[in-house]
């Protein structure tokens, strides 16, 4: 009996301990524990497959792409207020700067970041609006959705500057034209993290909230601006853009 109990306690403290493993709570504030972006952290655009650009975009926060080569960045340095990184020495002059070690960390560390948003668990809500997440006030927390997202009017994001928001969204996420992801209560772009599937798309003079991590393309329509961060495993594509990191 005694032998039985211990099992039954071990396997009580395994499950426990995996749970907590994904799903941590914020040590300093309200919602999931953020992500660590580490070598990522200082990009304002991170691509493996190259930015393609309607000039004039501005730029705030360092620029790369890996493993393709750097003439498949083609944001020229003055569009870029921070460091513009390639592969190779094909990257924009004169501010490119190569370094390869750099950018595969980076990489790596994005890599790393959406697995881990991908992987946290006990969603705050599920499906939350059916996908349709326009004319919300979402309070800190997890957020998962099996389908894609759109944002059709002005979503509010209320919370302090420590709060936390994860969403996890299987396929697309679809901002409308002339809409808000809005921040209230002190609320920062850098602690809320879109972790996507499918391509994000923020159509014309759009304006978005956060750090996305896509799985696939980042489409910036015309006029759009973002204050946070495109990390894309594919490319990323602007057309006079504002993105501050």
């Amino acid at each position: 009996m005694n032998r039985v109990l211990v099992v039954m306690l071990l396997v009580t403290m395994c499950a426990c301990g995996s749970s907590r493993s994904t799903h941590p709570p914020n040590p300093n504030g309200k919602g999931p524990a953020p992500l660590d972006l580490k070598s990522a952290s200082s990009f304002a655009v991170l691509t493996k497959s190259g930015v393609t650009d309607v000039p004039a975009s501005v730029i705030t926060g360092d620029v790369g792409s890996s493993p393709i080569t750097g003439a498949a960045d083609n944001l020229t340095c003055a569009e870029v207020t921070g460091n513009s990184y390639s592969v190779d020495a094909a990257g924009p002059l004169p501010c490119r700067i190569t370094n390869a070690t750099l950018l595969t960390a980076a990489i790596k560390d994005m890599m790393t970041a959406y697995t881990d948003a991908a992987g946290r668990t006990l969603p705050t809500a599920t499906n939350l609006g059916a996908g349709e997440i326009g004319g919300l006030t979402i309070a800190p927390g997890l957020y998962k959705w099996g389908t894609g997202v759109s944002i059709s009017t002005d979503v509010t994001l209320s919370g302090g500057p420590n709060d936390v928001w994860i969403f996890q969204i299987a396929q697309t996420l679809n901002q409308a034209s002339a809409t808000h992801v809005v921040l209230s209560g002190g609320a920062l772009a850098k602690n809320v993290f879109w972790q996507t599937s499918g391509d994000v798309t923020i159509q014309a003079q759009a304006q978005f909230n956060g750090v996305i991590l896509s799985q696939t393309a980042i489409n910036l329509k015309t006029g759009a601006s973002v204050n946070g961060q495109l990390l894309a495993q594919t490319q990323v594509t602007l057309e006079q853009n504002t993105v501050t990191q």
